[in-house]
């Protein structure tokens, strides 16, 4: 098992290799293109289309996730500032990338439409559920009918080529990394398992630390076990809440 995953591993990161330069080569054409005819630069973040004046309303948002609120967002935020998205139109998320139940992702699909052009910096940043990416992106572009573009990955840009070729391409692209999005989830939940094995292992505690127990605590359990108090008077005696004292003194033998 752990020789066959070793050689998945390798075979994907050839593969993105191979779709990386192939990405390389794309964009190099693309800028050498006389670029008459609607055409853009993702770098750019604009449709130059609008430099000739067209009447067409485009609407551009950016949508930025991290799995925790300790992580930050800056650099998703940067690479959006250079795509000219407004601010106002920036959407994020602080929450894990295993579902799409997440507030901020809702209230931007409210607002796609055909006018829109949807920005992410990466495909783990919409998701790392593979199923649920390809959903979610088959919504965005057929049934909301908006543009998507992955800014470190030009060959997912759904305004290229809509030919059979440029989708068959796409498609491709989209479900490789989707996989690969969704094993990287796989592998971090097991890194932080295994952490938190090893950690135990050392003797670490996690949770709350316990509350220590007033001097009284014995005495007051030991009647209540005898049957002289209730619960909450023994509770009462040690300052403590009913529910406190009952956990605290069940553990005692």
């Amino acid at each position: 098992m752990f020789l066959t995953t070793i050689r998945v591993n390798k075979y994907l990161k050839g593969y993105i290799y191979f779709i990386k330069k192939l990405a390389e080569t794309e964009r190099a054409r693309r800028l050498k293109t006389d670029q008459t005819d609607a055409c853009y630069d993702v770098r750019d973040g604009w449709d130059k289309s609008m430099q000739r004046g067209d009447t067409m309303r485009q609407d551009f948002y950016g949508y930025c996730r991290v799995s925790s609120i300790g992580q930050k967002e800056d650099r998703q935020l940067i690479a959006m500032t250079k795509m000219h998205i407004p601010a106002k139109n920036i959407y994020v998320d602080k929450q894990s990338g295993k579902d799409f139940d997440r507030p901020q992702y809702k209230k931007l699909m409210r607002k796609l439409d055909e006018n829109a052009i949807l920005y992410i910096q990466s495909i783990d940043r919409l998701g790392r559920n593979y199923q649920e990416i390809q959903e979610q992106w088959r919504i965005i572009t057929k049934e909301k009918k908006a543009d998507i573009v992955v800014i470190d990955m030009p060959l997912l840009d759904t305004r290229r080529e809509k030919d059979l070729t440029g989708t068959f391409l796409s498609d491709i692209v989209l479900q490789v990394l989707s996989f690969v999005a969704e094993n990287e989830r796989k592998n971090i939940r097991q890194r932080q398992t295994e952490g938190i094995a090893a950690a135990k292992a050392r003797g670490v505690k996690f949770g709350r630390p316990e509350v220590s127990l007033p001097d009284n605590f014995y005495e007051a359990c030991g009647r209540w076990k005898k049957g002289e108090i209730s619960v909450a008077a023994a509770a009462d005696i040690c300052g403590m809440s009913r529910s406190t004292f009952y956990d605290r003194a069940k553990k005692v033998k």
